[in-house]
């Protein structure tokens, strides 16, 4: 179900019963070889799939192309809420879809920067409103797991910014998007045992913020020449595979209820 061709007894009759599927993106730069739309198409065109395999259990809603992007504005082309916007936009669009009856929600993410927004708007609503619905994030290279943590035929240890990966899934996406001509590693600072960037590796337990342009001198990092149409299609297989089975599975959730007395 598509969200965007049904009217509204369509959704009152719909929702209540179906996982409601909101991708979140970004329009960003995406270094010189990828279009600023690619982490809005790359969950778009998951979350597409996703629906096409479950159409009567999904509720797909159009995808919010623009996001937390403001690390990215060193860099023309890019389009952003700040962060404190963000928080609001999503704790308004979780109001809006619960007052449809829905009661499984799925903000499906794209875009690194939204992450933090977005827990930080679940958190504000879910405490300034009592409800019984699920309402969840979903990362889709975090869901999918070792697909993008360097599972072959993958080369790169795992997906960062315009990479292999996000690459290879623009080229089996959208390849009139990527100029593959353009598609090279960025001059990056050194890494150090604490604060790596190349390939974004997992960190110690250290956190901080660089805007992009003090982080890659071309918008892009890892190794985006490495990217085929052949590893783009087993990335959106494994991400869409992953998704299929969360909502499989979170339809049997049973919704939340106060267990305080016995309630």
């Amino acid at each position: 179900m598509r969200l965007a061709t049904m009217n509204w007894p369509q959704v009152k009759r719909a929702a209540p019963e179906a996982v409601v599927l909101l991708p979140l993106g970004s329009t960003e730069q995406h270094g010189p070889h990828l279009a600023v739309s690619t982490d809005a198409a790359c969950a778009a065109g998951i979350a597409e799939r996703a629906e096409a395999a479950r159409p009567k259990d999904v509720l797909l809603c159009p995808t919010l192309a623009v996001g937390s992007s403001h690390h990215h504005l060193g860099f023309p082309g890019t389009l952003s809420f700040s962060p404190e916007t963000y928080v609001r936009g999503i704790a308004d669009l979780v109001a809006s879809v619960l007052t449809w009856g829905a009661n499984r929600v799925v903000l499906f993410n794209g875009h690194g920067g939204n992450i933090t927004p977005v827990n930080q708007a679940l958190a504000e609503y879910g405490t300034r409103n009592e409800h019984n619905a699920f309402v969840v994030l979903v990362t889709y290279w975090e869901l999918a797991g070792k697909a993008f943590a360097g599972a072959p035929p993958l080369e790169s240890p795992r997906l960062s910014h315009a990479c292999e990966y996000e690459t290879s899934t623009m080229l089996a996406l959208c390849p009139e998007a990527v100029d593959m001509a353009q598609a090279k590693p960025s001059a990056h600072p050194p890494d150090s045992a604490y604060l790596a960037v190349r390939d974004a590796p997992k960190h110690g337990g250290v956190s901080t913020y660089s805007p992009f342009h003090h982080l890659t001198a071309q918008g892009n990092m890892g190794e985006p020449q490495r990217a085929t149409k052949a590893k783009g299609e087993v990335l959106i297989k494994a991400a869409t595979d992953a998704l299929v089975a969360f909502v499989d599975d979170f339809k049997t959730w049973p919704l939340r209820k106060d267990l305080r007395d016995g309630k």
